[in-house]
């Protein structure tokens, strides 16, 4: 898994985001090139809010396109540069990516819903999960975010919604919120960040 920017430590709140299905539109053929890449409605306008209220954004990615052998190294790094620069241009800001280039078969721990990338970033950046949220569309990205012990999880409906809720409860699990799309999601994590904010 490789992170794209340097450490930044901060105790404020985070919120990790899926990539595809999240920020911009998923493909059952995989997002293979910089064409194929396009944002969702509000999901730049979502990073931007993050942005505007000191809540950092962390990329936590399955990307096993890589090693399937579709997509090259150079044209993920392609993506993930015009990704960000697209993001601060619109006022928000991607703190880190962390992407998970293997397959199922090769059983590595960074591969959600394993915690291995959300616990390279909790270390990377001194990230207390106790005031992280995770906004995911798949039942990994829900199943990730408890097995690292983060503290809330959002599921979106922007990529495949129903298979996402039968796999959950196929595994007896709940988010903590379902929301339209990534700009609620925020909307609702900022609520919750708040809460704890005004308690102390």
């Amino acid at each position: 898994m490789v992170p794209s920017s340097s450490p930044n430590r901060s105790p404020g709140p985070v919120v990790f985001l899926d990539r595809d299905g999240v920020i911009n539109r998923d493909s059952p053929a995989y997002v293979k090139s910089l064409a194929e890449f396009e944002f969702l409605p509000r999901s730049l306008s979502a990073i931007h809010k993050l942005a505007t209220n000191g809540i950092k954004t962390i990329v936590i990615t399955n990307q096993s396109a890589l090693h399937r052998g579709l997509i090259s190294q150079k044209t993920l790094d392609t993506m993930h540069a015009a990704m960000t620069t697209e993001v601060r241009a619109q006022g928000g800001r991607i703190h880190d990516i962390f992407y998970c280039p293997h397959t199922p078969q090769e059983k590595c721990s960074c591969r959600k819903p394993a915690p291995g990338m959300i616990h390279n970033a909790r270390i990377k950046h001194g990230i207390d999960l106790s005031l992280a949220g995770m906004v995911g569309d798949s039942a990994k990205d829900i199943a990730c975010a408890r097995n690292a012990g983060v503290r809330h999880a959002v599921l979106v409906k922007t990529g495949n919604f129903a298979k996402a809720q039968q796999e959950l409860d196929d595994l007896n699990l709940t988010p903590d919120r379902v929301t339209q799309d990534l700009y609620l999601a925020v909307e609702w994590l900022i609520e919750q960040f708040q809460t704890v904010h005004r308690k102390y």
